[in-house]
């Protein structure tokens, strides 16, 4: 870790000034990022509304995220999200899917589309006209496309985040689920 994070008693009493939860604190990332307490509180609201509050769909979320994470070789991301996932009830295949997802054949319509945006954003930096219609075909929503946008945004950040501060994934919990391959193995 290139920034030394607080432990967690200060890292919980510095969450309780800022309203972040206790158990975001007690995870590396935030026992981090607490450091800099108005910064991690701005980051805590908006991972809550794209987390809790949002309007997309968690699977489609998810997608993103495990995307990001794969694509961005973000252990952490890919490991932390694989749980959120699983307790949404994303298969496993689906999951592991996602590292080759065109050739995997497994997703099609709004799936297909938030992944597209979502591969479209990392290669070029932007969502092509194309995939857009298609995410207008299949999430009819305005505030949902938006948070695809945003989510893509968010995790993007995150996984970049992750590696270049180097974060540990927290005590006990083993890196890339299932099968410990990682992107490029």
């Amino acid at each position: 870790m290139r920034i030394e994070p607080l432990d967690r008693l200060g890292a919980r009493e510095a969450a309780a000034r800022v309203g972040v939860p206790e158990g975001m604190a007690d995870l590396s990332v935030f026992r981090l990022l607490l450091r800099h307490e108005r910064l991690a509180g701005a980051v805590h609201g908006l991972l809550h509304q794209l987390l809790w509050e949002g309007t997309l769909d968690a699977r489609l979320r998810e997608l993103i995220i495990m995307r990001i994470g794969w694509v961005q070789r973000s252990v952490y991301e890919w490991t932390q999200h694989w749980r959120v996932a699983r307790m949404l009830e994303i298969s496993e295949e689906d999951l592991l899917a996602l590292r080759d997802w065109r050739a995997a054949g497994r997703f099609e319509g709004a799936a297909a589309a938030v992944l597209s945006a979502t591969d479209e954003t990392l290669d070029a930096g932007a969502i092509s006209p194309a995939t857009w219609e298609e995410l207008e075909r299949y999430i009819p929503n305005d505030l949902a496309r938006l948070e695809v946008v945003l989510s893509i945004a968010n995790w993007t950040m995150f996984a970049q985040l992750l590696r270049s501060l180097d974060v540990p994934l927290e005590d006990g919990v083993a890196p890339w689920p299932p099968d410990g391959l990682a992107p490029g193995s």
